[in-house]
């Protein structure tokens, strides 16, 4: 069998760290690399990653507590709460002079849409169409409220479309619970997880994993991207993390919502969040209108994958011994993770490299979940 240091090895990757877990502990953690290829910085198994789209799960968990505590309503219309979604508006096209033309949308947004990302919203690094629709309109900075603000792609529920819509999710724990997103994760779910390196950071640590990129000769050059310190803690990309930390996040999912005698969600509540909500829609396809940053994705090609509350779900085997209805997501610098409940199994790889989609980090990623199962190459 082709060996995890092998699988690195062929990889291209800087550096990586590596984690198995199962619902009584860690199995297997390991470093691979670099932190820093230019200056030769050992990879560490408690370095810091931006985990970037990882933070999702997280922040899908924080709200379903609002959920269950009656905070948050699943299905009301977010505009209650979030009065910039109020009375949404569908991008139908563009004049002949370029100028977005929209009509209201047929229904109102809700936080089970948010949560599954079908609210109609984007990524402006996915869909041309919001990234004209922002040229015409005033590009956003990054990190501001701004660049979240958008008209709607389709009618709420119609649709799939990987999106900003978790940075909604956020916004919404910040205005049921009258906290700050980090100080509400911090208190409700990354404290009583023992996830102590976990957080939003105005900037890097010196010796966190830096964000590499691959020159046409092959070479590792330094990509100078952060995604925090912006306007807002953005729930859908913004969190700090190492492989250790979300390795707890994982075994509470496995344990059905607890850890170490720390209930942090309902077993109901981790179920729900299991099952997929999108059906007969297909979710997990990402196109890519800036290849540079993320490259057309698609997990399962060959399967009708499903949405969870806030995971992707393969309805059918996986590949090198991932289970039906296993969850399971990524973040854009190339980590990836799983959650297999039918196995009591998952963990993942933490990397930094632009851009999203690299051949290389999901091989490594399937080697690692190769040996996870003991499954031959």
């Amino acid at each position: 069998m082709l060996t995890l240091e092998a699988a690195f090895e062929a990889s291209g990757l800087a550096g990586a760290v590596a984690l198995i877990a199962d619902r009584d502990g860690v199995r297997f953690v390991e470093a691979y690399g670099h932190a820093d290829a230019t200056t030769g910085q050992p990879m560490e198994v408690d370095t810091i990653f931006q985990i970037a789209s990882m933070t999702k799960a997280i922040v899908s968990a924080g709200a379903m507590q609002l959920v269950e505590s009656g905070a948050l309503d699943l299905d009301a219309p977010i505009g209650d709460l979030l009065p910039q979604l109020a009375n949404p508006q569908v991008l139908t096209g563009f004049s002949d002079s370029g100028e977005p033309q929209l009509r209201p949308a047929s229904r109102p947004i809700t936080l089970r849409h948010l949560l599954t990302h079908t609210a109609g919203l984007g990524y402006f690094f996915i869909r041309p169409e919001v990234l004209r629709y922002f040229a015409a309109t005033g590009m956003p900075a990054p990190g501001s409220l701004a660049s979240i603000q958008m008209p709607l792609l389709f009618d709420p529920g119609e649709n799939w479309e990987y999106s900003v819509a978790t940075d909604w999710v956020g916004l919404a724990v910040e205005a049921a619970s009258g906290k700050r997103l980090g100080e509400y994760l911090q208190t409700n779910l990354l404290g009583p997880l023992g996830m102590s390196s976990t957080a939003f950071l105005d900037a890097l640590p010196d010796d966190a994993a830096k964000v590499h990129a691959r020159t046409p000769e092959g070479d590792l050059v330094i990509q100078p991207m952060f995604l925090g310190g912006g306007e807002f803690e953005m729930g859908g990309g913004g969190l700090s993390s190492t492989a250790h930390d979300y390795g707890r996040f994982v075994r509470m999912m496995l344990r059905g919502g607890e850890l170490d005698g720390n209930r942090v969600l309902a077993e109901a509540t981790v179920a729900e969040m299991a099952r997929n909500q999108v059906a007969p829609l297909r979710a997990g396809f990402m196109g890519s209108a800036m290849p540079d940053l993320a490259q057309p994705y698609d997990t399962f090609p060959d399967q009708h994958t499903g949405w969870g509350l806030g995971f992707l779900i393969n309805p059918e085997q996986g590949p090198n011994g991932r289970s039906p209805n296993s969850l399971a997501w990524a973040g854009i610098f190339n980590s990836y993770y799983w959650i297999d409940p039918a196995k009591g199994i998952g963990g993942g790889v933490v990397s930094q490299l632009a851009p999203f989609g690299d051949a290389g980090g999901l091989g490594f990623f399937w080697g690692l979940g190769r040996t996870a199962y003991g499954v031959e190459a």
